[in-house]
């Protein structure tokens, strides 16, 4: 039998192996065919009766597109990442992977072909970071071998790939289950060996590898002969050429879309010729997107025929070697009509309206578009389009406008259709609202308001009434302005105005309001009525002035309004209110009143004659003057006539005459006087009386004439000539000459620092000229000028001080003394004279010294120094000294120069000689450092001049503007790689040394300098760090000329995610985002032309670690459990401290807790557990940065109770000898402190005979029999322990102990705590003298 089924599979593989090797040289899907082949040979081997679940189909992949068209991008869902068919064994993990794409992002579904629900065991999720979506199933099973489905779906289509699970038979886990099933009572009989038959099938299911194995675990001794028998069956095995799978089917469809037809196929040569016929004639097969296009996925076959028509419908052939498969085509053509619904379409003004029209197919008839009976053409204002696809055709009206309102009538063929367009318009916004006004009664109101629009139509309402029309009203609407202006406002006026705005097409009202308010106007007088006197005849006015031209008033004569009196005429003008008397008459003469709304004034008119002076009296005083001494009184009397009396008011030049000690006005009924005592010039002038009444006005002039000494002479006294010969003067008359004629002009003088004035000489007084020939050259004279009249002589005018002749001044200032000839004891001085003399010739010099520092000159010569170079003898050695210069001449001394220099009084200094050993002693690319030493010869120097010339210039120039003090110099701003040449020579005050020069010219670069690496601790040898963290490796060093600098990962030059920055200092390494297989032996090479250097770090990057997996539990010895698993990849080379935490759950409850740390190894027995007890286990993977995913075991583990173990054997009962002993404790219990969540457990011993039956209490209740609790008693042992201990569980236990002989009873008390409760620890800590359990 096994013979036979290796014969008709066999062939099969060696087939499906040769169609493998085959596949392996094509071009064309090699990778899927592969795994298709896999698939197919899984599913014979199934179909041949070996121990291995699969399922029918390989590999397939079908794409359903839904919608008729796809926006531009978006996409139907597709599979970037293709499934792969998983086998695995009995008891391992399957893992699913799929990379979906598609625009919207699609949804992912898991399902099993066969229709059963996805294993309890399988989980869904995923992958953010990789984008993938898993289907993980942990510890398989033969039934979970099936076709398994991942479903991609969006609103445009689904996409559906399936492939197969194959899960073999696992001999090893067959042997562990047996292994399982173990009896304490009875051991099993040894299995006998398969027999050669089976072995077969067992060996069909499993690796080549695997074969030596699995012999030795059945205990199949004959392996070699085994192996020879499958291998001559291999070899008897037919297979068919082509093996049809899935045939073709039957497909309608629609015109224009695209249709598939599939087959899925088995064929043992891949390149057998595969042709298509439609009918009878055969199908030319073109490129992509040519009407036929033949595709082929794994062993699925495909025919794809885009835009079917009436004429593609027929039967479609597959000649595939002998075969022939077959399938019929039928199209449905279906009437042209609009797809679209045509609903009424509402815009916005001023926005783009689109209408869109898809038709069901196409059509080589136009579309028209209509607008109000006339055609639509294509400008500015519409866009009419049609889609790719031929199928939508776009129109778009662009900036709408209320004119654009309409139906639309779509028309192609006998197609017609009906759109209307309404224009919702552009609500209507104020850009500035009216705004509230207040005006006073008679005033004009403006109300006004600006619109974001001026195609509006306004009504102005008040009060919510329409203002009726009238004169007073004014409307104005310009563009987006509109006001209303309201003149003459009354009280009445007043209320709430509102501009109501409206659009056509649309019926929103738009209002703005604002309220105007009228205020009462009341006048105030501003100039008010003043009583009117008036000759008889003559016109009068009584004019009233109000703050306001919008007022009316009424007039009143002696309280009676008046309306009509002769002679009388009321005007207005504005604010200006008049009563205009043409002729006053005694009826006229009254009290009259003008009244207005808040004003009133009042006056008297009546009737008086003017003031009159005498015509004789008139003409004496303009005859002559009135002339009085100054001193005298002058008294001037004048009589008038007048009634009412009139004010009298005298005027001097224009202006009124104040009364004051020296002036008095008298006043009479018939005369008035001005009496002026005292009087002086300036009384003199025009004197006017002037008589004043509510008649008229009367005036006389006179002129009063006060005569005196005359003023002094006018102005600035000019000289014509100032010679050492004569002075000669001009002067301007006085303005006032005292009322006489000038007789004279009187000259005094004075010289320069005299106080007293003699007598010059004396002019007459038509002169103002004057010569002064009695002078002394040089000499400095001052003069004062007097005139002279009948009545005295006037104040002096006087002159400035004058020179006759040219000034003598003192000498200018010498220049700056140069000190020569130095010795300890003697210097010589010299200086150049002054520029300017003064007018006379320098007389000598005044030479004089000081220490410096000090402020007291001393006067070197005793007489004037007639030359301008003096030694200077009697110094002091080793001491500076200053100098300086004053030139005399015969006006004095001048101003002193300028102080000399310091200069040390010592002996001549020689100058320096030689400099020796100029050398360079560093360089870089923009500076040289030099050095030298001192000069051997002369004396000291002061500073040292350096001078350079690059290579190219002839010039040398100075490295510093003042001598350098040391012995070394740094010459810097050169430029790179520039050769410079450098020479240098000594100085002191005895002058110059010297120069000495460079043999060679020096490169303007750093030394020569092999790479090396600065690194000061900075950078480790060994870096650590974790998964997704920035990986930074910053080196430093030092090296001339810069280095070429390279990157190494283990030896290999990086080119990956890795930023690298480079300077001539400094490298960097930079990855952002690091990952786990970026861990490496990192390497930076640096190398110049004088050396080379490298520098490694180990990088390690760590991340939580992944879960160990397949977890076993045995249960081996009693009461305990050996739990067995896969390590993690990340603890099996890991040297971060990483090792797995084991953690137990009983099922009465829902907390972990941990039963061993740091384990190391892939196995660990955890002990302790209670009989009875079902639990549940976990592992869990740790590392320095957290914790990996727990691995839980599946089902619990019962643990199982203690049983007689001998109770089978029949022993001979022994009898010993009776003898009773009363229960007593040996060791009685103790209190104990349990966290909660933790097991206690309690234990005492006893002695006892017979043996005492144990009973357990908590308080008063007996918990003996009560599940919760476990309780044994052997030995002399009596144990009770408590799982999972909670808060209730606290409290007082007592054991009770009884046989025939007595009793005895021991108890302890039981505290429960939480982790954070450290009081409780402190307290059991301190209690020292009491022994204490702490689990």
């Amino acid at each position: 039998m096994a013979a036979e089924l290796l014969q008709a599979t066999g062939g099969r593989m060696e087939q499906m192996e040769q169609q493998m090797r085959q596949v392996s040289t094509s071009s064309t899907s090699s990778t899927k065919l592969w795994r298709v082949s896999q698939g197919l040979s899984r599913n014979m081997e199934e179909q041949s009766g070996f121990q291995r679940k699969t399922s029918a189909v390989g590999e397939t992949f079908s794409q359903v597109q839904k919608s008729p068209q796809i926006p531009e991008g978006e996409s139907v869902p597709d599979f970037e990442e293709k499934l792969r068919p998983v086998s695995a064994q009995e008891g391992g993990d399957a893992v699913f992977k799929a990379k979906v794409t598609g625009n919207p992002q699609p949804t992912v579904l898991w399902e099993r072909a066969a229709g059963r629900p996805l294993p309890a065991a399988a989980k869904s999720l995923c992958d953010n970071i990789s984008s993938q979506h898993i289907l993980k199933i942990k510890s398989l099973a033969q039934e979970d071998a099936d076709v398994y489905k991942c479903i991609a779906s969006n609103k445009h289509g689904e996409a559906t790939y399936s492939v197969s699970l194959v899960v073999t038979e696992n001999p090893a886990m067959d042997f562990k289950k047996k292994l399982k099933k173990r009896s304490v009572e009875k051991r099993e009989e040894k299995k006998k060996p398969p027999t050669e038959e089976e072995m077969l099938k067992i060996l069909s299911g499993a690796d080549k590898k695997d074969y030596e194995r699995i012999c030795a675990e059945y205990g199949f001794t004959d392996f070699r002969g085994i192996l020879k028998k499958l291998k001559e069956m291999k070899k008897k095995v037919e297979v068919e050429i082509v093996r049809v799978l899935k045939p073709l089917e039957d497909i309608t469809a629609k015109a224009d879309i695209n249709v598939v037809f599939d087959t899925i196929l088995e064929l043992k040569d891949p390149n057998i010729r595969m042709q298509w016929f439609l009918g009878t004639e055969l199908l030319r097969i073109q490129r992509p997107h040519g009407k036929y296009e033949v595709k082929q996925m794994g062993t699925k076959h495909m025919l794809c025929i885009s835009s079917v028509s009436l004429s593609d419908m027929g039967t479609y052939t597959l000649q595939v070697g002998d075969k022939r498969l077959s399938a019929r085509l039928k199209v449905i053509d279906e009437p042209l009509k609009f797809l679209s619904e045509f609903k009424p379409k509402k815009v916005t003004e001023r926005q783009t309206a689109v209408f869109e029209v898809r038709l069901s197919k196409k059509t080589d008839a136009p579309l028209i578009w209509k607008v109000k009976g006339k055609e639509v053409r294509r400008d500015e204002k519409f866009e009419v389009s049609l889609s790719e696809d031929g199928l939508t055709y776009t129109l778009k009206i662009k900036d709408v406008k209320v004119s654009d309102t309409g139906d639309y009538t779509i028309s192609i063929g006998d197609l017609t259709a009906t759109v209307p367009l309404f224009i919702e318009r552009i609500p209507i916004t104020f850009t500035s609202n009216l705004k509230n006004v207040r005006v006073q009664e008679r005033g004009m109101a403006h109300l006004e308001c600006e619109m974001s629009s001026k195609d509006v139509h306004i009504r102005w309402l008040k009060n919510g009434c329409d203002i009726p029309a009238s004169r007073r009203y004014i409307f104005v609407h310009e563009g987006k302005r509109a006001e209303v202006i309201i003149e003459d406002c009354e009280l009445a006026d007043g209320g709430e105005y509102s501009a109501v705005c409206t659009q056509d097409n649309d019926t929103h009202k738009y209002v703005t309001c604002a309220t105007l308010t009228v205020d009462e106007r009341f006048a105030s007088v501003k100039s008010g009525l003043s009583d009117t006197q008036c000759p008889t005849g003559s016109p009068a006015e009584l004019c009233v002035v109000l703050d306001g031209e919008k007022v009316d008033g009424v007039w009143l004569k002696d309280g009676v309004e008046i309306s009509e009196l002769k002679g009388v005429q009321v005007v207005k003008q504005g604010a200006v209110h008049k009563l205009i008397f043409s002729g006053v008459t005694h009826s006229h003469e009254g009290k009259y009143t003008f009244r207005a709304k808040g004003a009133e004034s009042e006056a008297v008119l009546t009737i008086a004659d003017p003031p009159q002076i005498d015509a004789s009296v008139l003409d004496l005083l303009g005859a002559r003057p009135v002339t009085v001494k100054a001193g005298q009184t002058a008294a001037i009397k004048i009589p008038f006539k007048g009634k009412p009396l009139p004010k009298v008011t005298w005027y001097k030049d224009g202006v009124e005459v104040q009364e004051d000690e020296r002036t008095k006005v008298e006043r009479t009924a018939d005369c008035t006087s001005l009496v002026l005592s005292r009087c002086v010039r300036e009384d003199s002038g025009a004197i006017m009386l002037r008589l004043k009444s509510d008649c008229g006005t009367a005036v006389a002039n006179l002129h009063l004439n006060v005569i005196d000494h005359p003023k002094s002479p006018q102005g600035k006294v000019e000289f014509s000539e100032l010679s050492g010969e004569c002075i000669k003067m001009k002067w301007k008359a006085p303005r006032d000459n005292g009322g006489k004629q000038l007789t004279s002009f009187v000259i005094e003088r004075r010289a320069a620092g005299k106080k007293s004035w003699t007598r010059a000489g004396e002019v007459d007084s038509s002169s103002t000229v004057f010569s002064d020939d009695k002078v002394e050259e040089g000499q400095v004279y001052q003069y004062r000028i007097r005139a002279v009249n009948a009545e005295g002589m006037s104040e002096p005018l006087e002159t400035e001080e004058v020179r006759a002749g040219e000034p003598v001044e003192p000498p200018g200032t010498a220049s700056q003394p140069q000190v020569s000839n130095v010795t300890k004891i003697t210097m010589t001085v010299s200086w150049i004279p002054p520029a300017c003399d003064g007018g006379a010739p320098v007389l000598g010099y005044i030479l004089e010294r000081k220490k410096k520092g000090s402020n007291m000159w001393l006067q070197v010569n005793k007489e004037l120094l007639t030359g301008t170079k003096f030694t200077v003898d009697g110094l002091v050695d080793d001491v500076e000294y200053e100098f300086r210069v004053t030139s005399v001449n015969r006006a004095g001394a001048g101003s002193p120069s300028t102080i000399s220099n310091a200069v040390l009084a010592k002996d001549p200094i020689r100058a320096p000689g030689l400099v020796r050993n100029l050398c360079v002693t560093d360089s870089t690319n923009s500076c040289i450092s030099l050095r030298w030493t001192p000069p051997e010869e002369g004396d000291q120097p002061s500073g040292y001049i350096l001078e350079v010339r690059p290579e190219d210039a002839k010039e040398w120039t100075k490295s510093t503007k003042i001598p350098i003090a040391g012995t070394a110099f740094t010459v810097g701003g050169l430029q790179e790689r520039m050769k410079y040449h450098f020479r240098i020579r000594a100085v002191n005050e005895g002058g110059l040394g010297e120069t000495i020069e460079l043999q060679e010219g020096v490169l303007a670069m750093p030394p020569p300098v092999a790479p090396r690496f600065d690194l000061q601790g900075k950078l480790k040898n060994q870096m650590v760090v974790r998964a997704g963290a920035t990986l930074c490796l910053h080196l430093s060093f030092t090296a001339s000329p810069p280095p070429v600098i390279t990157w190494f990962k283990d030896g290999i030059l990086t080119t990956g995610r890795e930023v690298i920055t480079k300077s001539k200092t400094n490298s960097q390494f930079l990855i952002s985002s690091s990952q786990r297989s970026d861990s490496g032996v990192y390497r930076v090479h640096l190398k110049n032309d004088y050396g080379e250097a490298h520098y490694d770090v180990s990088v390690r990057i760590t991340d939580f670690p992944r879960p160990p997996k397949t977890l076993r539990l045995l249960e081996e010895v009693p009461g305990t459990v050996t739990l067995q698993w896969d390590h993690s990849p990340d603890l099996i080379d890991n040297n971060d401290g990483a090792h797995y935490i084991i953690l137990k759950r009983d099922t009465s409850t829902a907390s972990w807790f941990t039963v061993a740390e740091r384990v190391f190894s892939s196995k660990y027995t955890v002990t302790g557990l209670l009989p009875g007890r079902k639990y549940y286990f976990r592992v869990i993977a740790r590392n320095s940065i957290g914790d990996s995913d727990p691995l839980d075991s599946k089902d619990p583990v019962i643990i199982a109770k203690e049983k007689e173990c001998i109770s089978s054997l029949r022993l001979k009962e022994y009898t010993s000898p009776a003898r009773q002993v009363k229960p007593t404790f040996l060791l009685p219990l103790k209190d104990h402190a349990v966290r909660r969540g933790h097991d206690c457990t309690m234990s005492c011993a006893y002695q006892g005979l017979p043996t005492p039956q144990a009973c357990w209490y908590k308080g008063e209740s007996k918990i003996s029999d009560s599940s919760r609790f476990w309780h044994s008693t052997a030995n002399g042992v009596c144990t009770l322990v408590i799982p999972t201990c909670g808060a209730t569980d606290g409290g007082e236990y007592t054991l009770v102990l009884e046989n025939s002989s007595g009793m005895a009873k021991c108890s302890c008390s039981l505290v429960i705590f939480d982790k954070d409760d450290k009081s409780l620890l402190e307290s059991l800590t301190n209690q020292a003298n009491k022994e204490k359990l702490i689990l």
